[in-house]
């Protein structure tokens, strides 16, 4: 039996000037990348970890832990989870963001936390080259999700944005419902943000689940849920699509209807076909045929005009004067009109005459 080929190592030997120092650590457990988060690393797809110590020749040292997922979806959501409110955006992978001398980021299903010992000028530019040479995965395992897109830009907290997979990453955040009013077992996937109010912040909340039946069902148990467990909180909500929309804090009755009209499901339809040219879509095959048929006709012509003067050779010599030919010319009908208007002009003279 074939066995599954051993993944490339996450961290490389060297870039951008820094060499590994000693052997880079690995595992596959997530409580050795983070015993306090390790249930929502599991949630998020989590598969391998490496933490290294690089050294330049100046004496410096970065500090950089890398976590593998199972694809983009599972870092970007890592990502979310750990960016916190003060950090900054850089630029640098797929989305990166800074606080003091740590940076955090992730490029395709890797997600990058490095700490510098002291920062220069250099040293974005030196993280974009690590990025660079993290191995990706390929295929589907690219591709975001789609859901934390439907969040409202207008009145958002920076760095707000959480995108989650499960219960127990669900529960390290501030979520206006708890997780088994969502019910992930069927595929529940949630965005939620933090939004400025007139009267202070409130949540936005996403849940996106495979259908609409399944959204229309759920959102009917989450109002019934909420109105008994919570009869004095003030949750609006309400479905588009398959994404259910909750919204709760200190906002009005029109700032809720307006967050929440800022919502709305818009389907994409994307055709999985493969899209490889085929000799009926290509255009210089098409060309090509062209010429051919001209060439065939031609040569049809020239056959049945050979063909066609054959026949009248061999009829001619084998059948003289049957066929084609005859034996005495054919007189034709001439009206002589010239002659006639030169009588009628002469006859006109005698008369003036």
């Amino acid at each position: 039996m074939a066995q599954t080929p051993k993944p490339a190592p996450i961290l490389p030997q060297q870039f951008g000037g820094w060499q590994l120092s000693g052997t880079a650590k690995t595992s596959t457990d997530p409580a050795t990348a983070d015993p306090v988060n390790a249930g929502a690393l599991k949630e998020y797809g989590f598969t391998d970890f490496a933490s290294a110590t690089y050294t330049r020749d100046d004496g410096r040292k970065l500090t950089v832990k890398a976590a593998r997922f199972g694809d983009t979806s599972g870092a970007y959501g890592a990502f979310t989870f750990y960016k916190s409110l003060p950090m900054l955006v850089e630029k640098i992978g797929d989305q990166a963001a800074s606080l003091n001398e740590r940076i955090l980021f992730y490029r395709g299903n890797i997600l990058i936390d490095a700490v510098f010992q002291r920062l220069s000028a250099m040293s974005a530019a030196e993280l974009r080259e690590l990025a660079d040479n993290l191995p990706l995965a390929g295929g589907n395992t690219r591709n975001l999700p789609g859901l934390p897109a439907y969040l409202p830009t207008q009145s958002y907290v920076k760095n707000s944005a959480k995108y989650v997979l499960g219960p127990e990453t669900l529960n390290k955040l501030s979520s206006p419902i708890p997780p088994s009013m969502i019910d992930f077992s069927r595929g529940a996937e949630v965005a939620l943000g933090t939004y400025n109010t007139a009267g202070g912040e409130a949540t936005l909340l996403l849940i996106s689940y495979p259908t609409p039946q399944i959204a229309g069902d759920h959102l009917r148990s989450i109002q019934a849920q909420t109105q008994n467990a919570q009869p004095n909180a003030t949750i609006f909500s309400k479905r588009t699509g398959p994404i259910v929309v909750l919204a709760s804090g200190a906002l009005s009755q029109s700032e809720a209807k307006s967050l929440l009209a800022s919502v709305n499901y818009d389907a994409d339809v994307t055709w999985n076909e493969n899209t490889y040219t085929t000799k009926k879509d290509n255009l210089a095959n098409l060309l090509v045929n062209v010429i051919v048929l001209c060439f065939i006709i031609i040569g049809f012509a020239l056959v049945v005009g050979v063909a066609f003067g054959g026949v009248r050779v061999f009829a001619k010599r084998f059948f003289p004067d049957r066929l084609f030919d005859r034996a005495q010319d054919v007189e034709f009908i001439s009206l002589h009109l010239t002659q006639e208007r030169d009588v009628a002009g002469l006859a006109e003279r005698k008369s003036i005459n």
